[in-house]
């Protein structure tokens, strides 16, 4: 398990490149056969993957956690966005096909990952956070999801959010989690830009071709900085820090969040104009 401190808004303005992409960005996620975890000590959120192709990969808590197993103390949600495969908790099987997610509650001891078809692997997404309460396991479907059509096609980003852990829906401690689709035409998401200084965020994009990018933006909104991000990549933002981005063509992302505040309308907006 990878880890990585936390980052003072006051250090992060004078970071060149190399250096937010090493604080920051998350790469090389989906390798074959293996679950890459990164723990982050802002928000102790936990943001991996899985990708078994040969035979089934184990769940396993680590030194890190000095747990007995990953989710003693944890809760955590899932997204596929390969094919279909089965994530298995404490004995029972939930089939994940292509962009279904399963939330799993503290207390679960023994999760496995497998796929369905060894030339087409699932590539299984993972957002952990510390928890207090257990929560049901639950399936979940994009179309079962609370969504909403968000922006305009005229301003570039006609989009589709689906919320897929949240209050009211899938009930968990901390975590949340949904998928945000660009339309075609579109390319900004999370405009007009915002903070949420009562939880922190974590962005995946995928669905890019190989020569695509996003530009994903960040920072203090008058000390704004860039990340050029491809597909199947991961991006951590801080509770002071905005969170969007432009892409040289449509994509989807997941977002995750963490923190003491579960209403997704608490934001603080900044206005286009303010923004340096």
């Amino acid at each position: 398990m990878e880890l990585r401190t936390a980052a003072s808004p006051r250090d992060v303005k004078h970071y060149d490149t190399d250096r937010l992409r090493e604080e920051f960005l998350i790469s090389d996620l989906f390798g074959e056969d293996t679950i890459k975890l990164v723990y982050s000590h802002i928000d102790r959120i936990i943001v991996g993957s899985a990708v078994p192709v040969k035979g089934p990969l184990v769940l396993e808590a680590g030194e890190e956690l000095r747990a007995e197993y990953f989710l003693e103390r944890r809760e955590m949600g899932v997204i596929n966005i390969g094919g279909t495969g089965t994530v298995t908790v404490d004995g029972t099987d939930y089939v994940l096909e292509r962009k279904q997610g399963l939330y799993i509650g503290m207390g679960s001891r023994e999760i496995l990952f497998s796929s369905e078809n060894a030339d087409d692997p699932a590539k299984f997404y993972m957002n952990s956070a510390p928890a207090h309460k257990t929560y049901p396991t639950v399936h979940i479907r994009p179309e079962d999801c609370l969504t909403l059509e968000l922006g305009s096609l005229e301003d570039c980003n006609h989009r589709i959010l689906r919320k897929y852990i949240l209050p009211g829906q899938v009930e968990s401690c901390q975590l949340e989690m949904g998928m945000t689709q660009l339309l075609p035409g579109s390319v900004w998401n999370t405009m007009p830009s915002h903070t949420h200084d009562r939880r922190m965020e974590v962005y995946l994009y995928f669905d890019m071709e190989d020569d695509a990018f996003v530009s994903h933006f960040m920072g203090e909104p008058q000390e704004t900085r860039h990340i050029l991000m491809h597909n199947e990549e991961a991006v951590i933002s801080p509770s002071w820090s905005i969170h969007s981005g432009a892409g040289s063509r449509a994509y989807t992302f997941i977002w995750g969040m963490v923190g003491e505040n579960q209403d997704f309308d608490d934001m603080d907006n900044i206005e286009m104009k303010d923004l340096r």
